[in-house]
């Protein structure tokens, strides 16, 4: 197993293509969502992942902040390797990667809602009533820096 963490301008155009084919067989097929998956977000970001077995275990992206949010967000959590603990182990790793680049800075994320205790688990706080975004239910979550 190894954590991978690049920029988007550091990613191979392998790493690039796998990624992205992860997140729309995850996004887009599997949960019947046809909208748009790849953003402008996407070139700002840290892209993280986890490979084992020369595949997308589990994916994240990290966005600065000042650029989606005031805080830094993360984004795009997945995991192809279903109740084995990546998720929570990748969403570990970002939390401190943003906490040791942007001392104090507050995390805020739009989770589907299903996902709400994984996040909880974590330190994030609803701060939103539910919404819709490209038809599935969401929340906003908010976790406090260096927590």
């Amino acid at each position: 197993m190894q954590t991978i963490c690049k920029r988007f301008e550091e990613l191979t155009t392998r790493e690039l293509y796998e990624i992205l084919k992860t997140r729309v067989d995850v996004f887009v097929v599997e949960q019947t969502c046809p909208y748009p998956e790849i953003d402008e977000y996407d070139l700002t970001s840290w892209h993280f992942y986890i490979v084992e077995d020369n595949k997308i275990a589990s994916y994240c992206r990290i966005i600065p902040p000042g650029i989606r949010f005031q805080e830094a967000s993360i984004g795009r959590v997945l995991a192809t390797k279903r109740r084995e603990g990546y998720a929570s182990l990748l969403l570990k790793e970002a939390i401190q990667k943003i906490n040791k680049d942007y001392k104090n800075c507050n995390i805020k994320i739009e989770a589907q809602t299903y996902a709400k205790s994984l996040y909880e688990k974590l330190g994030f706080v609803q701060c939103s009533e539910e919404f819709l975004e490209d038809d599935i239910p969401h929340i906003q979550m908010i976790r406090k820096g260096d927590q």
